[in-house]
């Protein structure tokens, strides 16, 4: 995750973007230290930042149970 931030902010630099917003999806050890990273970067400046973890509304039923 770490690599990915840094290279997506590189070339965000590069076409002169000064201001993002962020979305983060699922749990992961590089999450919040991406987002930090993000935060900490000069010149750049976080709007703001969403979770977008898909959260299931009671889902599909679950199999019935085995009996023995």
């Amino acid at each position: 995750a770490q690599q990915a931030v840094e290279s997506a902010l590189s070339k965000a630099k590069e076409h002169g973007v000064k201001e993002v917003g962020i979305k983060v999806q699922g749990p992961g050890s590089g999450r919040e230290t991406a987002i930090k990273s993000v935060g900490a970067t000069e010149g750049v400046k976080v709007l703001w930042i969403k979770d977008i973890t898909p959260l299931p509304h009671n889902g599909c039923r679950p199999p019935k149970r085995r009996r023995v």
